[in-house]
């Protein structure tokens, strides 16, 4: 069940609300620093790398069964872009309820009571996970593919990119996002061992004044 499971949650088609952002995407490709393939491989591998791996371990950590009130602050301190907090709370609150749906649990019920306003994604992947039957590996792996994911679907719309290169650029980034797992993964153990503050706080500041410039967009295509 676990593998099946797996595919369930990183599927696209997951009703999860994460079609609807391009993971900074859309602000990079209106400042002309996605353009083609080149620069999306770019732009995601430095993502994984910073927020990538910060979301990840917390999503690990919650499946290992952390304090998830806490963990939410942890969540909040390593998310410095008001814009990003409330996307990360918004795609938290749609995950919540697509997983509540598939896979019901005391646990996710009472994540959706404590922090009715939504807790960050990472957070609500990570008990979700727990729910579908997975471990802090799995929560890992599915956080560093949609943070690569999403912007490679989003560049496809938002360039016309070819699909074929949008999907040989994820391809490519298989490994990264193998290693960037394993290490979300030791540092979630380590923070059980130790406490919340060995968690990964990497961040990415472009990322962060981006994500305040496209919430201050009029029009725009995707939420973030």
């Amino acid at each position: 069940m676990g593998r099946s499971a797996l595919l369930i949650l990183a599927d696209g088609r997951f009703p999860a609300g994460g079609h609807a952002h391009s993971g900074g995407a859309e602000q990079a490709v209106v400042a002309g620093r996605i353009r083609d393939a080149r620069d999306l491989a770019d732009f995601c591998l430095g993502r994984l790398h910073t927020t990538g791996l910060t979301s990840a371990a917390l999503a690990a950590t919650a499946a290992l069964g952390a304090d998830l009130r806490v963990l939410d602050e942890a969540a909040d301190a390593r998310t410095p872009s008001p814009a990003l907090r409330a996307a990360a709370r918004k795609l938290g609150r749609q995950l919540m309820r697509a997983a509540r749906a598939t896979w019901p649990c005391p646990e996710l019920d009472a994540l959706a009571t404590a922090l009715p306003r939504g807790a960050h994604q990472p957070v609500v992947l990570g008990v979700t996970a727990r729910a579908a039957g997975l471990g802090a590996g799995d929560a890992a792996h599915c956080v560093a593919y949609e943070t690569v994911s999403g912007p490679a679907g989003a560049a496809v719309r938002l360039l016309g990119l070819n699909p074929f290169e949008a999907t040989a650029v994820l391809a490519r980034l298989a490994p990264e996002m193998d290693r960037v797992a394993d290490k979300a993964v030791a540092a979630a153990a380590e923070a059980a061992r130790h406490g919340l503050d060995r968690l990964p706080a990497t961040s990415a500041p472009l990322l962060d004044i981006a994500a305040q410039a496209h919430a201050a967009r009029p029009v725009r295509l995707f939420a973030s």
